[in-house]
Order: structure tokens, then C-alpha cells, then sequence
């Protein structure tokens, strides 16, 4: 099977091409794709639990606490003591944060329009469709559960 007849190929190359370009644009303004999807996920008036961020991004805790450190050290957010449970920490985003929380969210909404120009609603339904069940599938953890490697391995070195 080639490599572009592979669903992981396509999925990773189609992302790869996104995140060059987001990153390219974010560039511009002095961020990055990965704080530009951050500072959407931050909730402007109530703030956002840490906690809570790197699950909806995808993301593990250590990697979001770079990006979190690095959007400080800039002074897109600060972060808070929760007013009710002060053991939990808030992320705020400051007055520059907000302005390139809007620059991220025209930059996705500018893609997006511009792929919906290209591509049909049927088509976009149909990919949302398939893209939700791989994801189900491979977050279901059932993608392996009945593979095998080791008599696979066996048959190599025979």
C-alpha cells in the first residue's frame, strides 16, 4: 500500500499543510498556532480553568504548561486563584491577549470560509462524518484489540 493510499497519511499531511499555514500567518502577529488555539479556548469573561484547557485541545499537561508559560512570559494571559475553589487556577487572557484571540479567531473563520467556498456542504458533511468515526474508533481503543504482532514477526524472520 503507498503512503497516499493511507487514511494516517492523509489525515497527517492535510494537518501538517494547516498547521504550516496557520503557523505562517500567526507568525505575523507574533504568536503561534498552538497559543492562537489556547487563546480561543479561553473564556473572555469568566477566565478558564488550567485544567481544562489541555484536554480540549488535545494536548498533555506538559505541553500546554510551556505554551502557557511562554503566553505569560509575552502577556497574553495571567492566571488567578479560583474564587471558589482556591486550590484551582484560572487562566485570564490581558488586553493583548484578547486582541490576538480575535486575530486567531479571523484567521480560522477566514479558512474556513475560504475552504466552504471550494468545497460543498455535502462534501464537508460527508468529511465530518468520517472524521468523527476514526476518531471514535481510535479513541474507543478497539483499533488494536484484536492485533497481533508477534506471529507477524515470527513469519519475518522465517
Amino acid at each position: 500500500m503507498k503512503p497516499e493510499e493511507t487514511v494516517d497519511y492523509n489525515i497527517k499531511v492535510a494537518w501538517h499543510a494547516i498547521s504550516r499555514m496557520y503557523n505562517t500567518q500567526a507568525a505575523h502577529y507574533d504568536i503561534t498556532t498552538s497559543i492562537g488555539f489556547v487563546l480561543l479556548n479561553i473564556d473572555q469573561e469568566a477566565g478558564t480553568p488550567a485544567t481544562k484547557i489541555a484536554p480540549l485541545l488535545g494536548l498533555e499537561t506538559r505541553s500546554l504548561t510551556r505554551i502557557l508559560r511562554s503566553m505569560e512570559e509575552k502577556g497574553l494571559i495571567y492566571k488567578q486563584a479560583d474564587a471558589l475553589d482556591k486550590r484551582s487556577v484560572r487562566i485570564f487572557l490581558t488586553e493583548l491577549g484578547l486582541e490576538k484571540k480575535e486575530v486567531s479567531r479571523q484567521t480560522v473563520r477566514h479558512f474556513n470560509g475560504k475552504v466552504r467556498e471550494r468545497v460543498s456542504q455535502a462534501q464537508l458533511d460527508n468529511f465530518f462524518r468520517v472524521a468523527a468515526q476514526i476518531t471514535g474508533l481510535v479513541e474507543g481503543k478497539i483499533m488494536f484489540e484484536d492485533f497481533e504482532l508477534k506471529p507477524l514477526l515470527k513469519e519475518v524472520v522465517a
